[in-house]
């Protein structure tokens, strides 16, 4: 497992010890590599960020040590009251990954795939990444999109590698359950509650599509 650490400022994190009992998986939703992220994680007021972002090469970079913690989920009051959940700091108590990835992506009357939100002008610059052989996009059928979107960038096989080898060492160093969550794919109850365990941005809010369930990535999940 190769893990490169960032040179990341500490007044981007809180640096107040805590125990960790989940982990939690996100995506960048941009690309083309983590170089970008780091630097607006670097300048924001709030302090988002999370612990590990993992680029499509399978490298792992560490931004700030686990025993700290930064803002990642941006989950709100609400969030709590649709599962009906006590509020509490859950940002506090769990371990970030970013896997570098641009999400959602629209088919364009050109036939290609560019992030869904981008303008038209942007989409033209990233042609040369996103406009590659299918194998790149992975298609949720019509009638079960994910979050309402049918077209995603798929998660590398080397991301994904990198990623099972992470989450087994963090695990295991931090004595969280392993175990695959079935329920990490809705707005669930035991995520908002804090159940330990490995769970993704979408498990705390609606509103979130990452990460997506990509069979492979499901395959790794339970694989642990």
């Amino acid at each position: 497992m190769r893990v490169e650490k960032i040179d990341f400022p500490a007044t981007q994190y809180v640096r107040e010890i805590s125990t960790k009992r989940q982990i939690v998986l996100h995506h960048t939703a941009s690309g083309p590599g983590v170089d970008g992220d780091v630097a607006w994680w670097k300048k924001t007021l709030e302090r988002v960020a999370t612990h590990y972002i993992i680029d499509r090469n399978g490298v792992i970079y560490q931004l700030f040590d686990e025993k700290y913690y930064a803002y990642h989920l941006g989950v709100s009051k609400r969030d709590f009251e649709q599962v009906r959940v006590p509020y509490q700091q859950l940002d506090r108590s769990s371990i970030g990954i970013e896997l570098d990835n641009w999400g959602y992506l629209a088919q364009h009357s050109d036939g290609q795939f560019y992030p869904a939100k981008w303008d038209t002008v942007k989409k033209r610059n990233v042609a040369n990444l996103l406009c590659k052989p299918v194998r790149y996009i992975y298609e949720y059928c019509q009638k079960y999109k994910w979050r309402g979107n049918m077209y995603y960038e798929r998660y590398t096989t080397l991301q994904l590698t990198a990623l099972r080898d992470l989450l087994q060492d963090l695990c295991s160093r931090h004595n969280i359950p392993i175990k695959y969550n079935e329920d990490m794919w809705q707005h669930s109850a035991k995520a908002m509650s804090g159940v330990p365990g490995i769970w993704a941005h979408c498990s705390f809010r609606k509103d979130k599509s990452d990460v997506h369930p990509q069979p492979e990535l499901i395959d790794i999940l339970k694989s642990l």
